[in-house]
């Protein structure tokens, strides 16, 4: 009985029709590259400190005078404490030269006055605007943690959508969800609302994607699949990536960068006619004759006479009972070999999550200038998702994936070595952990697909993205471990990477193994063991002269 694949292929495999469609679905994840990291220059931190009013009458030598310094420092100043202004005010009647005095003994107080922000680089964050510093400075990574909490649902919500509804329609409608909810964030006017919209983005955008790469894996053939998930949509994703910094260095304001890239996702609206629903889910649903129409369109977009009859009455009953249907989660931790595979999966995933994001939301902690740093960290997905699609074709899964965060991890721990004086090497050993990183995200999706039975492999896969995402909502908080002391958000990715390199090491490998389609034909975890010496007493009895004799002997088992 011939299935989907056979009964198609005198479509051809890469024919103008799958070219255009290729082209067409990569193209509309671009937005998908900048939506989960507009954060870093959205929610950015000025240079700020305390502000002063200005009805204190001070001499410009007397405000300068009013915010301490860091201490060991001669030229930074605090940024959450000023001296007491009733002091101060009362000095300068008595002292009109400050120079006279040694102001560092004076009591402090909380910036009780708000802030004043440097515009050197932008003229208003969602930091700035809202005064999530000092005390409040919980708030920013709070904001995209919920983002990420949309992602999270999103991304366990899409799959059943797109199931019931279909490909396209959730494709873009999730478009729409994308411009609408980035034109009512511009419009926040507190930071509680804000977050309320972001974390409703999250559910879009990620729903977006993961629905693209459902139809293009349907609609093309099995041999474009793997090109399709790595080179086509890692790279123009990497595109969306690269367009962020270019668009926030001439748009300066938080606001006015959220509208542009909102705006940008417009231009996909025409892409509806040129798009087509994925046939193999139509045949599912029964919607035989939608599923032919576009099967035909097709064949002569691509100079092909298709047959007269397409599908037989048995081939179509074939197809939708073919159709594989997700289990119950249960089953991903019901036996132990399944459990040990899941349990492994899980936390590799989400270390792949806190490590990517980690490393993205790290950009402005970063030595040189962000927009660069931001642009280069989006160039290097490039190269990792060529990397990927190498590593896939021709060597083993599990010695590649573990070898890649090993190398990612200790570059990460080495840069604890580096003196922060040698900028270009510091910024250089950082693109090396995030290509590892992106290149072992790439390969642990295709490797967690051949891990698992073809009646659950949907379900594992869709459990370890959501762990995924879950890593991405502790993501932010990582990176500020800056803050506590220089080069802490790269020590602890970088234990997280190496610790998940050992642990990949004892899953099964999978490379030119038939996937399996039972439970029974799932390879077993290798735990390392630890052999045992034991001994077994054996007796016999000889005769010796009139005696008989018990002999014992010891064996090792």
């Amino acid at each position: 009985m011939r299935d989907y694949d056979e009964i198609t292929a005198f479509l051809g495999e890469w024919g103008p029709a799958q070219k255009l469609i290729f082209l067409l679905l990569t193209v509309s994840v671009i937005p998908n590259g900048f939506a989960g990291f507009s954060i870093i220059f959205v929610g950015d931190i000025p240079e700020h400190r305390c502000s002063i009013p200005g009805n204190l009458n001070l001499s410009q030598a007397w405000m300068n005078r009013t915010i301490p310094l860091v201490p060991g420092t001669q030229i930074q100043y605090t940024q959450c404490s000023r001296y007491r202004l009733d002091v101060i005010r009362n000095l300068s009647e008595l002292f009109p030269d400050p120079d006279l005095l040694n102001v560092s003994g004076i009591d402090e107080e909380p910036c009780l006055d708000g802030w004043d922000y440097s515009q050197d680089q932008y003229t208003s964050t969602i930091v700035s605007e809202w005064d999530l510093v000092c005390n409040d400075n919980w708030k920013e990574p709070f904001a995209a943690s919920l983002y990420f909490l949309g992602v999270l649902i999103g991304s366990g919500s899409s799959g059943m959508i797109s199931d019931r509804f279909g490909r396209k329609i959730v494709l873009f409608g999730t478009m729409g969800i994308q411009v609408l909810f980035n034109l009512l964030i511009t419009l926040s006017p507190s930071w509680e609302i804000f977050c309320l919209i972001n974390f409703f983005k999250g559910i879009g955008e990620i729903s977006n994607y993961m629905t693209a790469f459902v139809l293009g894996s349907e609609l093309l053939q099995k041999s474009i699949r793997v090109t399709y998930s790595t080179l086509g949509i890692g790279f123009f994703y990497a595109v969306g990536y690269m367009l962020l910094p270019f668009v926030a260095y001439f748009m300066r304001g938080w606001r006015m960068l959220i509208l542009i890239l909102s705006l940008i996702s417009l231009l996909y609206i025409p892409l509806w006619w040129f798009i087509p629903e994925s046939p193999r889910w139509l045949l599912s649903k029964g919607r035989v004759k939608e599923a032919e129409s576009i099967i035909r369109f097709m064949a002569k977009k691509n100079g092909i006479t298709p047959p007269a009859v397409l599908f037989t009455d048995d081939e179509l009953e074939h197809i939708q009972n073919k159709q594989v249907k997700s289990v119950p989660v249960i089953q991903l931790i019901k036996t132990s070999r399944i459990r040990a595979i899941t349990m492994i999966n899980l936390v590799v995933w989400m270390i792949l999550a806190i490590g990517y994001y980690g490393l993205s939301l790290n950009v402005p902690n970063l030595h040189g200038n962000d927009y660069l740093n931001c642009f280069l960290f989006g160039a290097i997905e490039i190269p990792a998702n060529i990397a990927a699609w190498l590593l896939l074709r021709k060597f083993p899964r599990k010695l590649s994936l573990s070898g890649i965060l090993a190398l990612s991890g200790g570059v990460l721990l080495f840069m604890n070595l580096i003196p922060s004086s040698l900028l270009v090497l510091s910024t250089a050993l950082v693109l090396i952990g995030k290509l590892g990183n992106t290149c072992a995200f790439s390969i642990a999706f295709v490797y967690t697909s051949e891990l698992y039975p073809t009646p659950m492999r949907n379900t594992g896969i869709g459990v370890s993205s959501m762990a995924s995402r879950a890593g991405s909502i502790i993501s932010p908080y990582v990176a500020m471990l800056d803050a506590y002391k220089e080069n802490l958000p790269f020590i602890v990715m970088g234990v997280l990477m190496v610790f998940s390199a050992i642990v990949v090491l004892f899953l099964p490998e999978t490379f030119n193994i038939p996937l399996p389609d039972t439970i029974s034909q799932m390879q077993k975890v290798k735990w390392f063991k630890i052999r045992r010496c034991s001994y077994s007493y054996v007796s016999k009895t000889k005769t010796i002269g009139e005696n008989n004799v018990v002999i014992f002997k010891e064996e090792m088992l």
